[in-house]
């Protein structure tokens, strides 16, 4: 038996005894004796118990947070509380290679903003697409405040595929929020800045020229993209909106965005005045702006709505004449409105204010029909008087911020910033069920799909601004905590506290694991940001690289690649100094999780391959030299082998023979030893395919994608069987050693992925077929 494998079987035993060892060492150990050691309570290990998830299982829900200054998304489980994933957004992220290779590079180039490439993003309110306002799993939407932007994230794959700018705002920060269809995603204005100009305009013209605004981004689910031309923008008032939700079930058609600096105030410490937080925060109440969307949606399809900048825009006049616009007086300084599940009432909480106030959709409506003003707004927009439309009021306490739902009728959750606490109550009946302190400063929270019409409940996840004692120090900059709190029962239960340590999440939401379908690979050839076949797709055996100079002299060397355990094809790339250069590599595996990165020194280029996609790296050789690159994914034992050099050459070289010296020199022996390890390893994967064929292993897919990929290993060790063998017969044993241990290699990776197929079909309980 080849030394390799006889010390890879020595070391598996030897691992089956270590396990073995600490098993009787965990079984001595009583709960009660690690509770007395750790200075646990039996408090503490039911919310442990609550939380945990056994090594290989999974979370029943998986949450999407906003990155706040990171420009990404958060992807983490829920109850077990871990991060799974970033999500590239706005910013570069290079364990994706997100910004780094050419397909994700157009994406973050639809983000520009008055032609500049914009790298950062601030992101705030990330939406789920819904199916008749049920989640669906199909699609994720985030806003970017600092630019106002808004990213479509495919669910297929947890991919951003499309960023869209407004062209109207300078801000915003109410987004992104669907319509219960996903016909539409919401985002609204923050800062109210000129929407039609964007030259200079002084602040002394503030009340005339300054607005705000609110946009429809159309939505087309077959594409699973935005369509800025079938979009349509609101003019509204300059006043500061805020974060919006649409309409569900009886409030369908309709969608509510908050507001929040109605007094239109303009600070100026410089100039002698009080700050903005003053002028602000002066009158008792702001507006909440109601606006009919399916009206709105009707004229813009009888082409009654001009076009303005690529979309359709809608004067605060048409908006008045049409019955598209009204406001309501709400608690002063708001931050969010909140939709009950049946549509029905609105939930509203001011931060200055004390109380939640619960507005009635049927009330709304009656005073629209009635033509029941109070009076208008300085810009002629008809005001519903608050009492007219108000279903109760609750006193909950300091600082009410943000409402989630819970699965039982009438029951909300809102948090309570300046009390740092969450409170549980009934808003129909009027009356606080329970409340609960959490560390420190909740801003948002989010129950369990509690924006859709059917809340799970089961668990809330309050977003806290401060850690303070929370964690291990790590410097003056500290996470974020995110707190799981149990709602199951009457009274609220305190369970984990989760550090977040990339930027400040603002909002998050939760879907059900099982309402998601995320592919494990790609189909071959692959550009997962168009969602097509790339044209740069690449088999085993084509691989080639061109250089081509046109009639100014210019030349690009491109490169048509694959990369496959353990190699990149081509190990060698040669071109010369001032070259553009064109790498695209196709990953060859068939298995999940066998990702190849691609990065070479000195060209700012990292690549993550998955397997079947295609990926892209373009540019400058601007300097002659040596440039080695590998692959920057551990993606197998031979993973430091897979390398290779990029060559460039001064302009005017002139190579001179000199042959290459090898390192090793081989004998006829050493091809025969290696070649009697081939044959017994050969008889080993053949016991495995014997195992794995004799059991049902076509009822499991991950099997069969392993499967898949061994044989196409072994296919690939054939092709190095007949190179050695042929270099044999030529007695060159250099060669032919050399093609005997690539033939070992292929054997090597399909017997790895044999026996976890193998491992699989055991653990799964695979049947034996008669």
């Amino acid at each position: 038996m080849h030394e390799l494998t006889r010390r890879s079987l020595s070391f598996l035993v030897g691992t089956a005894l270590t396990i073995g060892a600490a098993t009787a060492a965990w079984s001595a150990e009583t709960l009660r004796d690690v509770m007395k050691r750790r200075g646990l309570t039996e408090k503490d290990l039911l919310a442990a118990a609550k939380t945990y998830t056994p090594t290989g299982g999974r979370d029943e829900y998986l949450a999407f947070s906003s990155g706040g200054q990171s420009g990404q998304v958060i992807v983490y489980g829920v109850p077990s509380m871990r991060i799974l994933k970033y999500i590239g957004v706005f910013t570069p992220e290079p364990w994706q290679g997100y910004g780094f290779d050419d397909e994700s590079k157009a994406v973050l180039a639809q983000g520009r903003v008055r032609g500049k490439d914009i790298v950062y993003g601030d992101t705030h309110h990330p939406a789920i697409s819904e199916t008749d306002g049920e989640y669906d799993g199909k699609y994720l939407f985030i806003n970017d405040k600092a630019n106002p932007r808004v990213a479509v994230i495919d669910l297929h794959d947890f991919e951003t595929k499309q960023i869209v700018a407004n062209p109207f705002f300078k801000s915003e920060h109410g987004g992104a929020f669907v319509t219960p269809n996903t016909e539409y995603v919401m985002e609204g204005t923050q800062y109210a800045a000129p929407l039609l100009e964007d030259g200079f305009v002084p602040l002394e013209e503030f009340n005339d020229k300054y607005r705000g605004g609110l946009t429809y981004w159309k939505f087309n689910r077959e594409k699973g993209r935005i369509e800025p031309e079938n979009s349509f923008v609101f003019e509204l008032p300059p006043y500061s909106q805020d974060l919006s939700d649409a309409g569900k079930q009886d409030s369908y058609g309709w969608g509510f965005t908050n507001s929040f600096c109605s007094e239109r105030y303009v600070g100026g410490i410089e100039r002698g005045r009080p700050p903005f937080e003053a002028g602000c925060s002066s009158k008792d109440t702001d507006f909440l702006h109601v606006t009919n969307w399916k009206k709105a949606e009707e004229l813009v399809r009888a082409g009654k709505v001009r076009q303005e900048r690529g979309m359709y825009f809608i004067p605060m006049e048409q908006a008045i004449a049409e019955g598209l616009l009204y406001l309501i007086p709400e608690p002063k300084s708001p931050h969010g409105v909140d939709v009950t599940p049946d549509g029905k009432y609105l939930i509203v909480s001011g931060k200055l204010d004390s109380h939640v106030s619960v507005y009635s959709f049927e009330k709304i409506m009656q005073a629209i029909e009635e033509g029941e003003f109070e009076g208008k707004d300085p810009y002629g927009v008809p005001i519903i008087g608050m009492q007219d439309v108000l279903h109760t009021q609750i006193n909950l306490g300091l600082g009410p911020l943000h409402t989630q739902f819970d699965s039982k009728p009438c029951v909300a959750y809102t948090s309570l910033y300046v009390d740092s606490q969450v409170a549980k109550y009934d808003y129909c009946e009027g009356k606080i069920l329970d409340k609960l302190s959490i560390h420190y400063n909740i801003g948002h929270l989010m129950t369990m799909e509690g924006d859709t019409v059917s809340p799970d409940g089961k668990y809330l996840v309050a977003l806290n601004k401060l850690a303070i004692d929370r964690f291990n120090p790590v410097g003056p900059l500290h996470p974020q905590n995110h707190q799981l709190i149990d709602i199951s029962n009457e009274k609220m239960q305190l369970l984990y506290d989760m550090p977040v340590p990339l930027g400040e999440p603002h909002y998050v939401v939760a879907i059900r694991a099982d309402k998601l379908k995320p592919a494990v690979r790609y189909k071959s050839g692959w550009d997962s940001r168009t969602d097509q076949r790339s044209p740069y797709k690449t088999r085993a055996g084509r691989e080639k690289t061109e250089r081509s100079c046109d009639a100014e002299g210019k030349c690009t060397t491109e490169v048509w690649g694959t990369v496959i355990r353990s190699h990149i094809t081509p190990e060698i790339i040669e071109a010369e100094e001032g070259d553009t250069v064109k790498i695209h590599l196709t990953n060859l595996e068939r298995a999940q999780d066998e990702v190849h990165g691609f990065t070479l020194y000195g060209q700012n280029v990292q690549l993550s391959i998955e397997p079947g996609k295609t990926a892209s790296a373009t540019f400058v050789a601007d300097q002659a030299g040596v440039f080695p690159y590998y692959c920057t994914e551990f993606c197998s034992a031979l993973h430091l082998e897979m390398q290779g050099y990029l060559l460039v050459r001064p302009k005017g070289y002139q190579a001179t023979a000199v042959k290459l010296v090898e390192g090793t020199l081989y004998t006829k022996e050493d091809y025969e030893t290696q070649v009697k390890t081939n044959l017994e390893t050969q008889a080993v994967i053949d016991q495995v395919v014997a195992y794995i064929t004799s059991h049902n292993f076509k009822d499991f897919p991950t099997v069969v994608a392993l499967v898949e990929d061994a044989t196409d290993q072994l296919g690939f060790s054939e092709g190095a069987k007949k190179k050695s063998e042929e270099a044999a017969a030529k007695e060159d044993w250099q060669n032919a050693m050399l093609w005997a241990n690539q033939w070992w290699q292929y054997q090597v990776k399909a017997a790895d992925l044999g026996l976890r197929a193998k491992t699989y079909l055991e653990e799964s309980g695979a049947q034996k077929v008669q």
